[in-house]
């Protein structure tokens, strides 16, 4: 496994498979990985093309497994980073740290995804 980040709040692992392996750690971690595992379940049901998938969710662990969602983007203008969170919201759920460092880029059908919902929030009228 890629160790591909590794903050106070989680460490987060990309397989030779290419799952993604996250666990949580630090305040509030597992506050923030039931918060991550229901805010993916409900984009699932809601049908987001734009997320990764939940594969496995180990809450005695404090860890996830998820699709890969392509690769970190180093540039999007303001407009299109906007918009991208704009269109998550279209799925009831608000990102609560819309900053680049959590957009990937999938070269396979060369979309822009968001990633990284612990700090999410379902908006009032999809929760």
């Amino acid at each position: 496994m890629l160790k591909v980040k590794d903050t106070l709040r989680a460490t987060v692992h990309l397989t030779f498979d290419g799952r993604v392996v996250k666990k949580y750690h630090g305040p509030d971690a597992s506050a923030r990985f039931n918060n991550e595992v229901r805010i993916l379940r409900h984009l699932e049901k809601r049908g987001c093309p734009f997320v990764p998938r939940l594969l496995e969710a180990q809450p005695e662990q404090l860890r996830i497994i998820t699709t890969n969602c392509g690769s970190r983007v180093e540039h999007l203008d303001a407009a299109r980073l906007a918009e991208l969170f704009a269109e998550l919201e279209q799925y009831g759920v608000h990102h609560d740290d819309r900053e680049m460092r959590n957009v990937t880029y999938r070269q396979s059908d060369g979309r822009f995804c968001v990633i990284d919902f612990e700090f999410a929030s379902l908006l009032p009228e999809s929760a």
